[in-house]
């Protein structure tokens, strides 16, 4: 099996008794039991992550050889994470469900690498993502929405961004409703990692 480079993108406010972060380390831990080589990086947006603002567009809409060394400077943390991304061969998302959406941190993390000419272009036909042959798990996790239900809007809105960089091959994993039945969900959530990881073709695909 050849190496693997995997991402990891936390978005939960909290760094214990996170259930998708729990959720999202048994996914990378299943994949290296998988894989024989596989590297890690982790981005924990509870770090911190910055936010659009006047100069960011300005210098992000500026030629990339006529900018300042100012302009360069506020795309620093986006070219970062542009670069992450395009590395990455797995990408895992946890992704808690926040008043009906995603976290503003991943909000946020989606328009620093949403970037024409980087991991997507316009053409005759419409946007192309540029962001080819990779794989991408989603955890979303709940108190009380159910995930792929009416109100929920992070699901269908990180299946659609991640499709609009050229990610189209995306699972979710859900761990929903945990205020009603915490452990039946994080049970069955278990159930489907190990079911999506220990699929031939798809070990086989990873593997390639």
């Amino acid at each position: 099996m050849s190496h693997l480079n995997v991402l990891e993108v936390s978005a939960s406010g909290r760094r214990r008794d996170s259930v998708s972060r729990t959720l999202t380390g048994a996914i990378i831990a299943t994949l290296q039991q998988r894989v024989a080589s596989v590297e890690v990086v982790r981005r924990d947006l509870s770090d911190g992550i910055p936010l659009l603002d006047a100069a960011w567009i300005a210098a992000n809409f500026t030629a990339e050889d006529e900018r300042s060394a100012a302009q360069r400077a506020t795309l620093a943390t986006s070219d970062a994470l542009v670069a992450e991304l395009q590395r990455a061969d797995v990408l895992v998302i946890g992704a808690p469900i926040y008043n009906f959406g995603v976290p503003a941190a991943l909000k946020a993390w989606v328009d620093m690498i949403a970037r024409a000419r980087k991991t997507f272009r316009y053409t005759s036909n419409g946007p192309e993502g540029l962001l080819q042959n990779k794989t991408a798990f989603i955890v979303v996790a709940s108190g009380g929405v159910a995930v792929d239900s009416p109100a929920d809007f992070a699901t269908p809105y990180l299946r659609h961004a991640l499709r609009f960089v050229g990610i189209t091959d995306v699972h979710v994993i859900a761990a929903d409703r945990l205020h009603s039945n915490a452990a039946a969900s994080i049970s069955q959530a278990h159930a489907q990692i190990e079911s999506l990881l220990a699929s031939k073709n798809f070990a086989g695909q990873l593997a390639a």
